[in-house]
């Protein structure tokens, strides 16, 4: 008898043996929602404006009016030729033009009194112009003798100095004047990525009509943000040949002069708005053994059930997901390690970083 009691106590002790507790999982509830897409792009700064300056006549400098590496007006004088030689043929030209001009007029009085031949009168006249556009030419080479900025912007290096002989027309410049406020930055971006946005454009997915394609943020080479925001002034129409690339254009302020033409700098380019973007959090998404992209999600009846997902990019801290998750899916970014399909689970909410939180809203 005490063999059949112990028997059945070891009977009901196993069949009441407590279960084990479903597993608590950190949630995220999806919602759908507008996404900016931006591209980190390397770029190099431009000059605004950019003018090499060249002698127009030929002589001896005498002076450099300016200090290098200043700020120049349009107009200011940068360097003086010599005029002697330019001032005498201006007075050379100028008294031939009083001697033709008497002349021209008194055969105009001859000619009324018909004491010369009207083809003298016409010799006399047209030797009158001559001289006239002779002194206009003479006073145009002596003007050129002061060579002005052509533009407005920061002068570099002088490649001549006082008693430097100068030619017109030759090939080295004198200076080079820059315009750096404002300033631009070119910016490469591959042809292949370009007609995957304007495919996404016409398909609907992508929203370019939007202030925020126009925007761009810049880094320095420091790391250091750009505290200016520029605008995307053109997309060049043209593709390298040899780098498979167009080149974008933006213009940034910079009244600090903090940006000098040649700089390398990385852009943050728009490239347009995502009406309805499923973003989900890096850290809920992981890869099989394929190398495909899944993620758990809290299914029916609190149960755990796992899904293939497509992702096109990251946006910030999250992933943008095309395909497997839809607005309203509690994604499971917690507890994910022991889960197997359709195991009970009780969801609870997430408690993801301050920032990535800020995104998710």
């Amino acid at each position: 008898m005490a063999l059949f009691s112990v028997s059945a106590g070891c009977s009901r002790s196993s069949s009441t043996a407590p279960q084990m507790p479903a597993p608590e999982v950190g949630v995220v509830v999806l919602h759908a929602r507008s996404a900016t897409l931006t591209a980190e792009l390397p770029g190099r700064t431009a000059p605004y404006r950019i003018s090499d300056v060249r002698p127009q006549v030929s002589g001896l400098i005498l002076k450099r009016l300016f200090t290098e590496g200043s700020e120049v007006k349009e107009g200011q004088a940068l360097y003086q030729i010599d005029p002697a030689p330019y001032q005498a043929a201006y007075n050379n030209a100028s008294a031939a033009l009083t001697t033709s001009k008497a002349k021209a007029e008194r055969y105009r009085q001859l000619l009324r009194a018909n004491a010369v031949a009207p083809q003298d009168y016409d010799d006399a006249l047209a030797a009158y112009k001559q001289a006239a556009a002779n002194v206009q030419a003479a006073r145009i080479n002596l003007g050129y003798t002061r060579i002005a900025a052509p533009i407005s912007g920061r002068a570099g290096i002088s490649n001549v100095t006082e008693g430097a002989l100068v030619t017109s027309g030759q090939t080295t410049a004198l200076t080079t004047i820059q315009r750096l406020d404002p300033i631009y930055v070119d910016i490469p971006q591959s042809s292949t990525q370009l007609l995957e946005l304007r495919q996404a454009v016409a398909a609907g997915r992508l929203d370019k009509n939007t202030p925020v394609v126009t925007n761009v943020g810049l880094w320095l080479e420091d790391g250091t943000k750009y505290p200016s925001t520029g605008k995307l002034q053109f997309t060049d129409v043209t593709v390298d040949t040899n780098t498979g690339a167009v080149t974008l254009r933006a213009i940034f302020p910079n009244p600090h002069r903090v940006l000098l033409p040649g700089m390398y700098v990385r852009a943050i380019v728009g490239e347009g708005v995502v009406p309805s973007a499923i973003l989900a959090p890096q850290q809920g998404v992981i890869r099989d053994t394929r190398g495909l992209p899944t993620a758990w999600v809290v299914g029916k009846n609190n149960t755990a059930e796992l899904r293939t997902l497509q992702v096109s990019r990251s946006v910030g801290n999250d992933w943008l997901v095309t395909s497997g998750l839809k607005d309203g899916d509690r994604l499971i970014v917690e507890g994910t390690q022991n889960l197997r399909p359709g195991i009970a689970v009780r969801p609870a909410a997430a408690r993801l970083p301050a920032e990535q939180m800020q995104s998710e809203r």
